[in-house]
């Protein structure tokens, strides 16, 4: 589990001063103890949740740091970037374009999708086995493309 691990960097960050790294792991520790007290329950969350959490912390920072260049606050657009860096440590190895633009293909012939009907059928297919490996957008955005 992420958590277990979490504990382990935030003592290794605060012992190298690492602001940056200290900053992106207690984000991520919030995060993790803020859905698990929102369920109710003391259940242990699974990895899959777990890594809809960190990419829903990817996409936030994403977003922030893009105001923030619009707005010409480099600074702190550079703040949110070195998070999105220590939170990325977490998740799986992101698929190039290409890997899922292939695995996409599959699912579409898998499924027999043929029109832009059946783009929530796929999104959703793709989704699922894309989990932790792509982001959400790309992947409605090629599902797009191939039905068109």
């Amino acid at each position: 589990m992420i958590s277990n691990t979490i504990d382990q960097e935030i003592k290794q960050a605060m012992l190298a001063k690492d602001q940056a790294k200290l900053r992106g792991l207690r984000a991520i520790k919030a995060a993790l103890l803020l859905a698990k007290t929102e369920k109710g329950s003391a259940e242990e969350m699974t990895e899959d949740a777990e890594m809809k959490i960190l990419q829903k912390l990817i996409k936030q920072r994403k977003e922030s740091a893009d105001i923030y260049n619009q707005q010409g606050r480099a600074d702190l657009a550079v703040v949110e970037e070195e998070e999105i860096e220590v939170i990325a440590h977490f998740l799986p190895k992101q698929l190039e374009r290409s890997e899922v633009e292939a695995v996409i293909s599959k699912i579409i012939t898998d499924s027999g999708a043929s029109s832009m009907k059946d783009m929530g059928k796929v999104v959703g297919l793709a989704n699922k086995d894309l989990a932790g490996k792509a982001d959400g957008k790309l992947i409605a955005e090629i599902v797009k493309s191939q039905l068109a």
